[in-house]
Protein backbone atom coordinates (compact mmCIF):
# COMPACT_ATOMS: atom_id res chain seq x y z
CA UNK A 1 0.00 0.00 0.00
CA UNK A 2 3.14 2.71 0.53
CA UNK A 3 4.45 2.45 -2.44
CA UNK A 4 0.97 3.11 -4.28
CA UNK A 5 0.39 5.48 -1.89
CA UNK A 6 2.84 7.21 -1.98
CA UNK A 7 2.92 7.81 -5.50
CA UNK A 8 -1.10 9.32 -5.53
CA UNK A 9 0.68 11.82 -2.97
CA UNK A 10 3.43 12.75 -4.83
CA UNK A 11 0.78 13.52 -7.46
CA UNK A 12 -1.28 15.25 -5.34
CA UNK A 13 1.50 17.21 -4.39
CA UNK A 14 2.74 17.63 -7.83
CA UNK A 15 -0.76 19.03 -9.22
CA UNK A 16 -1.13 21.58 -6.01
CA UNK A 17 2.04 23.23 -7.02
CA UNK A 18 0.34 23.64 -10.74
CA UNK A 19 -3.26 24.44 -9.44
CA UNK A 20 -2.55 26.89 -6.95
CA UNK A 21 -5.32 27.65 -4.28
CA UNK A 22 -7.68 24.56 -5.27
CA UNK A 23 -6.32 21.76 -3.14
CA UNK A 24 -10.35 20.84 -2.95
CA UNK A 25 -10.88 20.74 -6.41
CA UNK A 26 -7.44 18.56 -6.73
CA UNK A 27 -8.25 15.96 -4.04
CA UNK A 28 -12.00 15.88 -5.44
CA UNK A 29 -9.97 14.76 -8.76
CA UNK A 30 -8.38 11.99 -7.67
CA UNK A 31 -11.09 10.58 -5.61
CA UNK A 32 -13.00 10.30 -8.37
CA UNK A 33 -10.14 8.57 -10.44
CA UNK A 34 -9.68 6.05 -7.52
CA UNK A 35 -13.38 5.57 -7.24
CA UNK A 36 -13.68 5.24 -11.24
CA UNK A 37 -16.21 7.91 -11.47
CA UNK A 38 -16.96 11.15 -13.61
CA UNK A 39 -17.26 14.91 -11.80
CA UNK A 40 -19.25 17.86 -12.76
CA UNK A 41 -17.37 21.28 -11.64
CA UNK A 42 -19.64 24.54 -11.34
CA UNK A 43 -17.48 27.65 -11.29
CA UNK A 44 -17.08 31.19 -12.46
CA UNK A 45 -14.39 31.27 -15.65
CA UNK A 46 -10.86 31.28 -14.83
CA UNK A 47 -11.06 29.24 -11.52
CA UNK A 48 -8.33 26.75 -13.71
CA UNK A 49 -10.95 23.99 -14.12
CA UNK A 50 -9.75 23.36 -17.67
CA UNK A 51 -6.02 23.42 -16.21
CA UNK A 52 -6.84 21.22 -13.62
CA UNK A 53 -7.93 18.36 -15.41
CA UNK A 54 -5.18 18.76 -18.32
CA UNK A 55 -2.64 18.84 -15.51
CA UNK A 56 -3.83 15.52 -14.37
CA UNK A 57 -3.67 14.37 -18.23
CA UNK A 58 -0.10 15.13 -18.09
CA UNK A 59 0.85 12.95 -14.95
CA UNK A 60 -1.28 10.12 -15.66
CA UNK A 61 -0.26 7.41 -18.23
CA UNK A 62 -3.36 7.86 -20.06
CA UNK A 63 -4.23 10.67 -23.37
CA UNK A 64 -6.39 13.74 -22.96
CA UNK A 65 -8.68 15.31 -25.22
CA UNK A 66 -10.99 18.65 -24.39
CA UNK A 67 -14.86 18.74 -26.04
CA UNK A 68 -16.00 22.53 -26.45
CA UNK A 69 -20.19 21.94 -25.70
CA UNK A 70 -22.22 24.64 -28.17
CA UNK A 71 -25.37 25.28 -29.26
CA UNK A 72 -24.51 23.53 -32.61
CA UNK A 73 -23.07 20.16 -31.41
CA UNK A 74 -24.08 17.02 -32.87
CA UNK A 75 -24.32 13.75 -30.59
CA UNK A 76 -21.88 12.06 -33.73
CA UNK A 77 -19.48 14.72 -32.63
CA UNK A 78 -18.84 13.11 -28.72
CA UNK A 79 -19.63 10.09 -30.03
CA UNK A 80 -18.25 9.58 -33.29
CA UNK A 81 -20.22 8.11 -36.38
CA UNK A 82 -19.96 5.59 -39.34
CA UNK A 83 -18.61 7.43 -42.64
CA UNK A 84 -18.62 5.54 -46.30
CA UNK A 85 -15.41 4.69 -48.14
CA UNK A 86 -16.60 4.11 -51.93
CA UNK A 87 -12.91 2.77 -52.58
CA UNK A 88 -13.90 0.16 -50.42
CA UNK A 89 -17.48 0.25 -50.84
CA UNK A 90 -18.46 -0.38 -46.90
CA UNK A 91 -18.97 2.17 -43.92
CA UNK A 92 -15.95 2.52 -40.99
CA UNK A 93 -16.17 3.96 -37.52
CA UNK A 94 -14.57 6.91 -37.54
CA UNK A 95 -14.23 7.49 -33.27
CA UNK A 96 -14.94 10.66 -31.84
CA UNK A 97 -13.64 12.18 -28.77
CA UNK A 98 -15.25 10.64 -26.73
CA UNK A 99 -12.87 7.66 -26.95
CA UNK A 100 -9.69 8.78 -24.62
CA UNK A 101 -8.94 8.34 -21.48
CA UNK A 102 -9.52 11.75 -19.46
CA UNK A 103 -12.39 13.90 -21.32
CA UNK A 104 -13.23 17.11 -20.75
CA UNK A 105 -16.64 18.47 -21.37
CA UNK A 106 -16.34 22.32 -21.38
CA UNK A 107 -19.50 24.05 -20.41
CA UNK A 108 -21.52 21.16 -20.84
CA UNK A 109 -24.88 23.12 -20.25
CA UNK A 110 -24.42 25.06 -23.30
CA UNK A 111 -25.13 21.95 -25.45
CA UNK A 112 -28.86 20.78 -25.74
CA UNK A 113 -30.50 17.71 -24.24
CA UNK A 114 -29.35 15.33 -27.31
CA UNK A 115 -26.02 15.74 -27.14
CA UNK A 116 -25.89 16.10 -23.43
CA UNK A 117 -27.29 12.03 -23.19
CA UNK A 118 -25.21 11.51 -25.77
CA UNK A 119 -22.61 11.06 -22.72
CA UNK A 120 -24.93 9.09 -20.82
CA UNK A 121 -24.57 5.74 -22.42
CA UNK A 122 -20.44 6.18 -22.59
CA UNK A 123 -20.29 7.36 -18.68
CA UNK A 124 -22.58 4.66 -17.44
CA UNK A 125 -21.50 1.74 -19.68
CA UNK A 126 -18.56 2.67 -20.90
CA UNK A 127 -19.57 1.62 -24.13
CA UNK A 128 -20.67 3.67 -27.24
CA UNK A 129 -23.16 2.09 -29.90
CA UNK A 130 -23.39 3.60 -33.17
CA UNK A 131 -25.34 1.37 -35.87
CA UNK A 132 -26.28 -1.12 -34.62
CA UNK A 133 -23.26 -2.09 -33.46
CA UNK A 134 -20.77 -1.60 -30.13
CA UNK A 135 -17.16 -0.38 -29.09
CA UNK A 136 -15.89 -0.53 -26.17
CA UNK A 137 -14.42 2.37 -24.16
CA UNK A 138 -11.11 2.54 -22.87
CA UNK A 139 -10.88 0.53 -19.13
CA UNK A 140 -9.42 3.99 -17.81
CA UNK A 141 -12.09 6.45 -18.27
CA UNK A 142 -13.09 9.69 -16.31
CA UNK A 143 -15.06 12.80 -17.59
CA UNK A 144 -14.87 15.97 -16.31
CA UNK A 145 -17.48 18.11 -17.16
CA UNK A 146 -17.84 22.07 -16.66
CA UNK A 147 -20.53 24.69 -16.26
CA UNK A 148 -20.48 28.57 -16.27
CA UNK A 149 -23.60 29.54 -13.26
CA UNK A 150 -23.51 33.15 -13.85
CA UNK A 151 -24.65 32.64 -17.61
CA UNK A 152 -27.89 31.25 -18.02
CA UNK A 153 -28.77 32.75 -21.63
CA UNK A 154 -28.55 30.60 -24.06
CA UNK A 155 -27.85 27.04 -21.66
CA UNK A 156 -29.99 23.59 -21.30
CA UNK A 157 -29.64 22.34 -17.55
CA UNK A 158 -28.77 19.04 -17.18
CA UNK A 159 -31.51 16.43 -16.87
CA UNK A 160 -31.89 14.36 -13.73
CA UNK A 161 -30.48 11.27 -15.54
CA UNK A 162 -27.63 12.71 -16.47
CA UNK A 163 -26.94 14.82 -13.05
CA UNK A 164 -27.04 11.24 -11.40
CA UNK A 165 -24.29 10.03 -13.47
CA UNK A 166 -21.77 12.14 -11.87
CA UNK A 167 -20.30 10.54 -8.96
CA UNK A 168 -19.54 14.37 -7.52
CA UNK A 169 -20.39 17.98 -8.12
CA UNK A 170 -18.17 20.18 -6.74
CA UNK A 171 -18.62 23.98 -6.53
CA UNK A 172 -15.46 25.72 -6.51
CA UNK A 173 -14.38 29.42 -5.54
CA UNK A 174 -12.11 31.80 -6.11
CA UNK A 175 -8.71 32.14 -4.85
CA UNK A 176 -7.56 33.91 -1.79
CA UNK A 177 -5.39 36.91 -2.02
CA UNK A 178 -1.76 35.20 -1.40
CA UNK A 179 -3.19 32.62 -3.79
CA UNK A 180 -4.13 35.17 -6.49
CA UNK A 181 -0.22 36.60 -5.85
CA UNK A 182 1.14 33.06 -6.41
CA UNK A 183 -0.84 32.53 -9.72
CA UNK A 184 0.33 35.89 -10.96
CA UNK A 185 3.73 34.82 -10.42
CA UNK A 186 3.54 31.28 -11.47
CA UNK A 187 1.96 32.13 -15.05
CA UNK A 188 4.09 35.04 -15.29
CA UNK A 189 7.24 32.58 -14.87
CA UNK A 190 6.04 30.11 -17.68
CA UNK A 191 5.39 32.47 -19.79
CA UNK A 192 8.78 33.69 -19.40
CA UNK A 193 10.18 30.30 -19.70
CA UNK A 194 8.67 29.81 -22.85
CA UNK A 195 10.23 33.06 -24.43
CA UNK A 196 14.01 31.63 -23.56
CA UNK A 197 15.91 30.97 -26.28
CA UNK A 198 16.39 26.44 -26.87
CA UNK A 199 19.09 25.18 -24.71
CA UNK A 200 21.52 22.11 -26.04
CA UNK A 201 20.01 19.00 -26.90
CA UNK A 202 21.84 17.25 -23.72
CA UNK A 203 20.77 20.10 -20.91
CA UNK A 204 17.23 19.65 -22.37
CA UNK A 205 17.39 15.94 -22.28
CA UNK A 206 18.61 15.95 -18.68
CA UNK A 207 15.89 19.02 -17.91
CA UNK A 208 13.39 16.66 -19.04
CA UNK A 209 14.38 13.74 -17.31
CA UNK A 210 14.24 15.40 -13.90
CA UNK A 211 11.36 16.86 -14.42
CA UNK A 212 9.70 13.96 -15.11
CA UNK A 213 11.27 12.18 -12.03
CA UNK A 214 9.79 14.95 -10.35
CA UNK A 215 6.47 15.18 -11.48
CA UNK A 216 4.97 12.43 -9.62
CA UNK A 217 3.92 10.84 -12.94
CA UNK A 218 2.15 7.50 -12.65
CA UNK A 219 1.09 4.58 -14.56
CA UNK A 220 -2.64 3.36 -15.57
CA UNK A 221 -1.43 -0.23 -13.53
CA UNK A 222 -0.79 2.05 -9.72
CA UNK A 223 -4.19 3.45 -10.49
CA UNK A 224 -5.86 -0.11 -11.18
CA UNK A 225 -3.70 -1.11 -8.29
CA UNK A 226 -4.85 1.97 -5.99
CA UNK A 227 -8.69 1.56 -7.20
CA UNK A 228 -8.15 -2.22 -5.27
CA UNK A 229 -6.90 -1.20 -2.35
CA UNK A 230 -9.25 1.75 -1.67
CA UNK A 231 -12.23 -1.40 -2.42
CA UNK A 232 -10.28 -2.68 0.20
CA UNK A 233 -10.44 0.15 2.63
CA UNK A 234 -12.54 -1.02 6.27
CA UNK A 235 -15.88 0.33 7.02
CA UNK A 236 -17.85 -0.76 9.85
CA UNK A 237 -21.00 -1.84 9.75
CA UNK A 238 -22.04 0.92 11.79
CA UNK A 239 -20.42 3.74 9.45
CA UNK A 240 -22.31 1.93 7.05
CA UNK A 241 -25.54 2.09 7.94
CA UNK A 242 -25.24 5.71 9.12
CA UNK A 243 -24.07 6.11 5.33
CA UNK A 244 -27.20 4.85 4.09
CA UNK A 245 -29.60 6.85 7.13
CA UNK A 246 -28.14 10.30 5.40
CA UNK A 247 -28.98 8.97 2.14
CA UNK A 248 -32.53 7.63 3.29
CA UNK A 249 -33.12 10.92 4.85
CA UNK A 250 -33.38 12.51 1.58
CA UNK A 251 -36.12 10.29 0.44
CA UNK A 252 -37.85 10.03 3.74
CA UNK A 253 -37.36 13.34 5.32
CA UNK A 254 -40.40 13.81 6.76
CA UNK A 255 -39.13 10.96 9.59
CA UNK A 256 -36.63 13.31 11.02
CA UNK A 257 -37.84 16.38 10.93
CA UNK A 258 -41.44 17.79 9.92
CA UNK A 259 -39.43 21.23 8.57
CA UNK A 260 -36.83 19.36 6.43
CA UNK A 261 -39.86 17.24 5.01
CA UNK A 262 -40.89 20.63 3.66
CA UNK A 263 -38.32 21.50 2.00
CA UNK A 264 -37.46 18.38 -0.13
CA UNK A 265 -39.73 16.45 -3.43
CA UNK A 266 -37.23 14.14 -4.30
CA UNK A 267 -34.43 12.14 -3.24
CA UNK A 268 -31.21 10.57 -3.98
CA UNK A 269 -31.32 7.57 -6.14
CA UNK A 270 -28.96 4.10 -4.57
CA UNK A 271 -26.37 6.00 -6.89
CA UNK A 272 -25.67 7.97 -4.23
CA UNK A 273 -25.11 5.45 -2.11
CA UNK A 274 -22.70 3.88 -4.01
CA UNK A 275 -20.82 7.34 -4.67
CA UNK A 276 -20.65 7.77 -1.55
CA UNK A 277 -19.48 4.72 -0.18
CA UNK A 278 -16.33 4.69 -3.10
CA UNK A 279 -15.90 8.09 -2.59
CA UNK A 280 -15.19 7.59 0.91
CA UNK A 281 -13.32 5.17 1.11
CA UNK A 282 -11.01 6.95 -1.45
CA UNK A 283 -11.28 9.77 0.50
CA UNK A 284 -9.66 7.74 3.81
CA UNK A 285 -6.83 6.17 1.53
CA UNK A 286 -5.63 9.69 0.72
CA UNK A 287 -5.69 10.61 4.28
CA UNK A 288 -3.21 7.41 4.90
CA UNK A 289 -5.87 5.46 7.15
CA UNK A 290 -7.20 1.83 6.63
CA UNK A 291 -10.94 2.51 7.81
CA UNK A 292 -13.76 4.98 7.03
CA UNK A 293 -14.53 7.40 9.49
CA UNK A 294 -17.49 9.28 10.04
CA UNK A 295 -15.39 12.55 8.89
CA UNK A 296 -15.30 11.14 5.92
CA UNK A 297 -18.91 10.84 5.03
CA UNK A 298 -19.80 14.30 6.30
CA UNK A 299 -17.04 15.93 4.19
CA UNK A 300 -18.12 14.30 0.96
CA UNK A 301 -21.70 14.27 1.29
CA UNK A 302 -22.17 17.83 -0.08
CA UNK A 303 -20.58 17.03 -3.37
CA UNK A 304 -22.20 13.70 -3.81
CA UNK A 305 -25.97 15.02 -3.15
CA UNK A 306 -26.38 18.31 -4.50
CA UNK A 307 -27.26 17.60 -7.68
CA UNK A 308 -29.06 14.30 -6.75
CA UNK A 309 -31.54 16.19 -4.58
CA UNK A 310 -35.08 18.04 -5.80
CA UNK A 311 -35.84 21.34 -3.80
CA UNK A 312 -39.60 22.28 -3.04
CA UNK A 313 -41.05 25.39 -4.35
CA UNK A 314 -41.07 26.24 -0.93
CA UNK A 315 -37.62 26.18 -0.21
CA UNK A 316 -36.64 27.65 -3.28
CA UNK A 317 -38.66 30.68 -2.21
CA UNK A 318 -37.10 30.65 1.07
CA UNK A 319 -33.86 31.00 -1.16
CA UNK A 320 -32.86 27.63 1.01
CA UNK A 321 -30.02 25.55 -0.92
CA UNK A 322 -29.77 22.09 -1.53
CA UNK A 323 -26.45 22.74 0.32
CA UNK A 324 -28.41 24.17 3.55
CA UNK A 325 -30.82 21.46 2.97
CA UNK A 326 -27.70 18.80 3.39
CA UNK A 327 -26.19 20.47 6.29
CA UNK A 328 -29.81 20.08 8.05
CA UNK A 329 -29.62 16.28 7.34
CA UNK A 330 -26.16 15.91 8.49
CA UNK A 331 -27.13 17.75 11.96
CA UNK A 332 -30.26 15.55 12.15
CA UNK A 333 -28.52 11.88 11.44
CA UNK A 334 -27.07 10.19 14.46
CA UNK A 335 -23.48 9.85 14.33
CA UNK A 336 -22.29 6.37 15.18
Amino acid sequence: MTNILDSFHQLQAGLNKIILGQEGLIERLLIVLLADGHLLVEGAPGLAKTRAIKALAGKIAGDFQRIQFTPDLLPADVTGTEIFRPQEGSFNFQAGPVFHNLILADEINRAPAKVQSALLEAMGERQVTVGGKTYELPELFLVMATQNPIEQEGTYPLPEAQLDRFMLHVLIDYPSVENELEIMRLVRNEALRELEPAVDNSSATETAHVEATDAGSISAEIIFAARNEVLQTYMSPEIERYLVEIITATRSPERYNSELGRLLTWGASPRGSLALDRCARARAWLHKRDFVSPEDIQDLVGDVLRHRIIESYEAEADAITPDDVIKKIIALVPVP
